[in-house]
């Protein structure tokens, strides 16, 4: 620390932790130093007990709406942090185009394989909710 003590075991565990999801933002495809900035400030630096919190967080969660035995899904709720949320459909474009080998591309194009390449644009809002979830401090 500043006074010259040695940081407690925990806090230096953690800031390792930090320092290894930053550094392997900066090694992935697509993903510059202006999108690892965002992550980090807008989301990375928080603690979430679930991957539900985190995507509301983006304003990435589903939207569900009920009425009587209706149950239906009105898409993203959009409530969240805006800067976050344009981003990661941002790095969901990009990602398929600089990672088109990964389980996340591949899944993305199945889903829109399966409805005729109808839904893009419901399929990207996902990925780029599963791929908030899986940089994000969740439990």
């Amino acid at each position: 620390m500043g006074d010259g003590k040695p940081l407690p075991m925990h806090l230096k565990g953690q800031l390792s932790r930090e320092i290894d999801r930053l550094e392997l933002l900066a090694t992935l495809k697509g993903i510059g130093p202006e999108f690892a900035s965002v992550l980090a400030g807008e989301a990375l630096f928080r603690h979430f007990d679930n991957r539900r919190q985190i995507a509301a967080d983006a304003g990435l969660a589903p939207s569900p709406w009920r009425s009587g035995s209706i149950d239906r899904e009105q898409g993203v709720s959009k409530s969240g942090n805006p800067r976050l949320r344009t981003t990661m459909v941002q790095a969901a474009w990009l990602w398929l185009r600089y990672q088109p080998g990964s389980a996340l591309s591949r899944w993305f194009q199945e889903r829109i394989s399966r409805n005729g390449g109808r839904g893009k644009k419901v399929a990207i809002i996902a990925l780029a909710r599963k791929l908030l979830v899986a940089s994000g401090n969740t439990r």
